[in-house]
């Protein structure tokens, strides 16, 4: 299948919620620990080098980050501070504005939860599992990394994160530097923007 999401672009950063486009159309969040993977991963689904800035830095990400596909689909990169060092108000404040993300956001369709395949389900994982749960908002995790493993260990933590996961969750394995696992991330994000099957530039091989 074409890839839908190569014409995605930057739109705006927002520190709050008020800042966020339009609650309308269909909205898909990406969120991750830090230094899981999320910027390659967005980088990698929109066949882009550096469209989502990537950084060695844990926390870079300090706002929530609005690419546009088109007019009625965007993305939402969420900040992630698993383990970064930012001051504790900072975090309060973050975990403030995702919990009302969460609770809020009528256009949210899904969460893609990036986990470092080595290191899934952290605490910060678990709390937005928790949201997605509470509110009734599909996620899809995807396991990042999976390069650093051979088959049958990164096949292991799949089925160990898919037996954790509550309902109305999914799994893959990823990996943005071999590319493994894009194209089925894409045809899962084509179903949560719903994408026109037959269309000729989503039709599915």
């Amino acid at each position: 299948m074409i890839n839908p999401f190569r014409q995605a672009s930057y739109v705006l950063s927002a520190h709050r919620l008020n800042q966020l486009p339009e609650d309308s159309g269909i909205e898909v969040a990406i969120a991750g620990r830090s230094n899981a993977g999320k910027s390659s991963a967005i980088n990698a689904l929109t066949d882009q080098k550096s469209l989502a800035r990537t950084s060695k830095t844990p926390g870079r990400t300090q706002q929530i980050v609005i690419f546009r596909v088109d007019d009625q689909r965007r993305i939402a990169d969420l900040p992630g501070y698993g383990f970064a060092k930012v001051p504790h108000s900072l975090k309060a404040h973050w975990t403030q504005v995702m919990e009302a993300y969460f609770q809020t956001r009528q256009c949210l369709r899904g969460v893609v939860l990036v986990m470092d395949i080595r290191h899934p389900l952290k605490p910060f994982d678990q709390q937005m599992l928790a949201w997605c749960a509470a509110t009734n908002v599909p996620c899809h995790v995807l396991l990042t990394k999976a390069d650093k493993l051979k088959r049958g260990p990164a096949q292991a933590a799949l089925l160990q994160v898919r037996r954790q996961l509550p309902p109305q969750s999914s799994a893959q394995v990823f990996s943005a530097r071999t590319r493994q696992g894009v194209e089925g991330l894409v045809e899962h994000l084509s179903d949560w923007f719903e994408y026109d099957r037959d269309h000729d530039d989503t039709n599915r091989d």
